[in-house]
């Protein structure tokens, strides 16, 4: 018997294996379908209220504005004040260029206006003296015809000669013509001084011109930064000879600047300006978050305005998804704490939850974009230097 209860008992064992397994399997079968449920349950939630409510992409890169400095005038190159890296001002002087045959443009001019100014004062003075001889010849034909009136009666009483009395007629004549040619020369004199004084004469606006267009002239020989920014891409060289348009560097401003994200083209679906962005930079990382939001979407693809664009209408064509330029303002304090530069890879973000708004960008407001008064000021420092030279050659009380 102890045979058999020995044979016995691993039967009973096995059965009793064979007897659990099932539901183990069972609880193991539950648990992954509970898995499995759970998580399409948890990504269904994660599409409907994160995933569905934002369009993401790492094609994107920071943009800015790069500002062209070149040259107005012709110049030898004799200065450099600014480098690459290096901030500047509005209004500082970046390149130096000889200004020796400009100078001498403007002493010239600068002569011609006092001269213009002093010619006028003497036109002023002429039309003077000629009112004076119209009044003196007034005088003269008053005197000559009072005469004639005296002698004329004594004719008939026969107690003066004719000749004497057709000698005052022809001095009455006389004297009539003499004030003729008199308010004639005092018209010619008047003629070019008329309705105008010293500082408004034609001859002076003229003069004045001239000089204002030297003054800038020489102004231009020192070449001004128009905005505030970084120098990048310096290309001149002490003693260059450079000409109008000829670019010498560049000046970005890194305070205004935005992210063109390029989007693919099945992205779009509801993306509308005016929804808000978040944007994280490579060079910050996770760390940093900056916030935008969308003002305009691209005219066309990427591939629309490349060099070579592509020729769809060819007979060997591949479908390739396209993608746009979607450009997000960034906010202007945020760039002044952690500043970022032109060309920098970005991750953006943008929640599209509210696709209601315009997909394409409003008409412009009319107003500038960018604007600079740079070269403004050199126009009212011209104008400042006129008057100078102005009231130095014209007496007080011509001006009036």
């Amino acid at each position: 018997m102890s045979a058999t209860d020995s044979n016995a008992k691993p039967q009973d064992n096995d059965s009793g294996m064979a007897a659990k397994d099932p539901a183990k399997r069972r609880r193991a079968l539950l648990i992954v379908a509970t898995v499995f449920i759970l998580a399409g349950v948890a990504w269904v939630l994660l599409w409907m209220f994160v995933f569905s409510t934002r369009e993401k992409t790492d094609n994107a890169y920071v943009g800015g504005n790069q500002v062209a400095i070149s040259a107005q005038v012709p110049g030898t190159v004799i200065a450099i004040l600014a480098d690459d890296t290096q901030r500047v001002e509005a209004g500082q002087v970046l390149v130096k260029l000889d200004n020796t045959d400009a100078d001498v443009r403007l002493q010239q001019a600068s002569s011609a206006l006092a001269q213009a100014v002093r010619q006028v004062r003497q036109q002023t003075d002429s039309a003077t003296s000629a009112d004076a001889q119209v009044a003196r010849a007034k005088v003269d034909l008053k005197k000559a015809q009072a005469d004639l009136a005296r002698r004329q009666p004594l004719i008939a009483e026969q107690a003066e000669a004719p000749e004497v009395v057709q000698h005052l007629r022809d001095g009455v004549d006389q004297a009539q013509a003499a004030l003729g040619a008199a308010q004639a020369q005092a018209q010619a004199a008047h003629a070019a001084i008329e309705g105008t004084v010293v500082a408004n004469n034609p001859a002076v606006e003229q003069a004045r011109a001239n000089f204002h267009a030297a003054w800038i002239a020489a102004q231009r020989n020192s070449i001004y930064a128009p905005v505030t920014g970084y120098v990048a891409q310096r290309s001149v060289q002490l003693g260059n000879s450079v000409q109008p348009g000829q670019q010498l560097m560049s000046v970005v401003p890194l305070h205004d600047l935005w992210v063109d994200a390029n989007f693919k083209e099945n992205q779009l679906r509801h993306i509308r300006v005016g929804q808000p962005a978040t944007i994280e930079s490579d060079v910050y990382g996770g760390s940093v978050e900056f916030h935008g939001k969308v003002i305009g979407l691209g005219a066309g693809t990427g591939s629309v305005f490349s060099l070579l664009p592509a020729q769809n209408a060819t007979g060997n064509w591949i479908k390739v998804i396209q993608r746009v330029p979607v450009r997000i303002a960034l906010d202007d304090k945020e760039l002044d704490q952690h500043p970022l530069r032109v060309g920098l890879s970005t991750e953006v973000t943008v929640d599209i939850t509210n696709d209601k708004g315009a997909m394409m960008a409003p008409q412009g407001s009319g107003q500038p974009i960018a604007q600079t008064d740079v070269y403004e000021q050199m126009a009212t420092k011209a104008d400042a230097e006129a008057e100078k030279i102005i009231k130095a050659n014209v007496r007080q009380g011509d001006a009036n």
